[in-house]
Parts: C-alpha cells; sequence; structure tokens
C-alpha cells in the first residue's frame, strides 16, 4: 500500500497526501529539544528527508525563516539530484516599506541555498491578513510575484495564514493565488468547518481552484500538552498519530505538512497516511443525534 496522489488544485502538480514540513528541522528548540547546528541532529534530518523521498512523499515545504536559512541548506543537500522528482516549496515575508530587492534577494538566497534554480510554489509568508495589507499585496505584492514568475524563479504562487480572516477571504478571491497553506487541525477547525457543510476559507479556496496544505497538522504540541496533563500515561506518538489522521480524514485537504526529524518517524508517518482504511468521518463526528 503506497501513498496515495492526489491534484493540488488546478496547478496540474499531484502530492502524496503527507508532505514534509521544514520548521522542525530548522527552528532551534521548536517543538523537540536539541541544537540544531548539531551533526548528528543534521545527520538524522537528512536522513529524514532522504527516507521520506524514497517512500513515496514528494512535496517538501519550507522558509528561510526556519532557522535563518538552515532548514533550506539541509534540504539542498538531502534532496540534491532529486529535483526534478519532487515539488519544492519555500517562502519570502514581505512587509509594507520594503522595497521589491529585498523580497528579489531573499528569493535568491533561498534558491542557492535550496541548490536550485527554481521552486514549484513561492509562498507568501503570512500569519494573518488584515484587510488592510491585503490591500496592499493585491496592489504592489501580487504584480511582484507575476514577475518572479515571468523570470521562472517559481511555476507556481501561494498564501500562507495562521488562521481565517476578511484580509485572507479578499486574496482568495483575487484568484492571484494558486496555493493556500494555513495552519488547520483537530483543534483549530475554523478554517474548515464541518459542522456547517463544510464552512470556511479551505472550501472557498477549494473553489477558487486553489490547492490546500496544512501547517500545525500535529497542533505543535498543543493537543499533546493538553491530552498528557489530564492522561500522562498517553504516549506522544499515539496522540500525533490522531493528529494527523483527523487531518487526512479532512477531503478538502490535499496534502497535510508534517515535520519530521528521523528516518523512524517518517516511516510510522507514511504508514499512516497510506492507510486510507482507518479514516475518520469528520461528518459523522460532529453529528450531534443519537
Amino acid at each position: 500500500m503506497g501513498l496515495r496522489r492526489v491534484p493540488l488544485g488546478t496547478t496540474g502538480l499531484e502530492v502524496a497526501r503527507l508532505g514534509f514540513g521544514g520548521a522542525v528541522i530548522g527552528i532551534p528548540d521548536y517543538l523537540t529539544a536539541g541544537r540544531r547546528d548539531d551533526a548528528g541532529f543534521m545527520d538524522a534530518a537528512r536522513d529524514a528527508l532522504i527516507r521520506a523521498f524514497e517512500a513515496g512523499v514528494n512535496l517538501f515545504d519550507t522558509a528561510p525563516g526556519y532557522g535563518a536559512g538552515r532548514s533550506e541548506e539541509v534540504y539542498g543537500e538531502a534532496l540534491e539530484g532529486r529535483r526534478q522528482d519532487i515539488v519544492l516549496a519555500t517562502k519570502v515575508g514581505v512587509a509594507p516599506g520594503d522595497p521589491p530587492e529585498r523580497w528579489w534577494a531573499s528569493v535568491k538566497q533561498s534558491l542557492n541555498r535550496l541548490r536550485t534554480d527554481h521552486v514549484d510554489v513561492l509562498q507568501l509568508h503570512g500569519n494573518t491578513w488584515d484587510d488592510e495589507k491585503a490591500v496592499w499585496v493585491l496592489d504592489e505584492v501580487v504584480p511582484w510575484l507575476r514577475e518572479v514568475r515571468e523570470a521562472g524563479v517559481t511555476r507556481f504562487v501561494g498564501i500562507t495564514a495562521e488562521a481565517p480572516s476578511g484580509g485572507l477571504e479578499d486574496l482568495i478571491r483575487s484568484g492571484a493565488f494558486h496555493t493556500l497553506q494555513i495552519a488547520y487541525n483537530v483543534i483549530y477547525q475554523d478554517p474548515c468547518d464541518h459542522q456547517r457543510a463544510p464552512f470556511g476559507v479551505i472550501p472557498m479556496a477549494r473553489a477558487a481552484g486553489m490547492g490546500i496544505l496544512t501547517m500545525r497538522t500535529t497542533t505543535s504540541g498543543v493537543l499533546r500538552k493538553l491530552l498528557q496533563a489530564e492522561f500522562p500515561e498517553l504516549p506522544a506518538e499515539r496522540i500525533a498519530r490522531l493528529a494527523i489522521n483527523f487531518v487526512l480524514s479532512t477531503p478538502e485537504i490535499d496534502c497535510a505538512l508534517v515535520g519530521m526529524n528521523t528516518a523512524a518517524e517518517v516511516d510510522a508517518n507514511v504508514a499512516l497516511a497510506a492507510d486510507d482504511e482507518h479514516r475518520i468521518d469528520v461528518d459523522a463526528l460532529h453529528y450531534r443525534f443519537v
């Protein structure tokens, strides 16, 4: 039983439903202890990336902000020679007042670290998008993104968000973006609320033809802390498995991004992602009547 691949929106790309998220191998002490520049940690991270590729994971997502470029560097080392067989995504930070030259410099540095001349998806690295910032993005940043695509630096453009907002809805409606990466998990269900049809920015983005990626798939440790406070005997691995399976059980999600820093984690998560027979019925989960 292998990893099933699905279309990433209307991009024409096909991706495994489990993707590799790069934050945990770049940001110091993020979710797990240990120096990210430690040789042993880096060796394990490279092994995890290679194991994921060999197991059928093909979407690899990272960002220059994940450890000041460290995550991108590790991706570049581990995935060199495999570029044509993967969907590579990174991000660029933008802020009002920044000259476009700064954005260009960031993208070029990312390409150097990733050891490639282009990425498949370049995403605006966002937290929340209020109305004012959304207007600025549409007026100032979207024209620049068109230049980036025309230069062959990226095939598609996307946007990331931690939470729904009116500004994010405006960006989705604009038709300027090909993918949405958003925080969605068993705790933060507002982006795709199956109590109501479903309802939210994820169904909106899908209707616009956008590919859907999830960040915070395992709740960034919140679910583990909550459950282990009351049930300390619960293994962290089982809690992570529940969280990943919930996201994979949501049909509106194309690819659940999960941070993994060992080959053993990759093996466990790939086995879970390949097991479609044990998905959760998210509609039945929210049904309130006996």
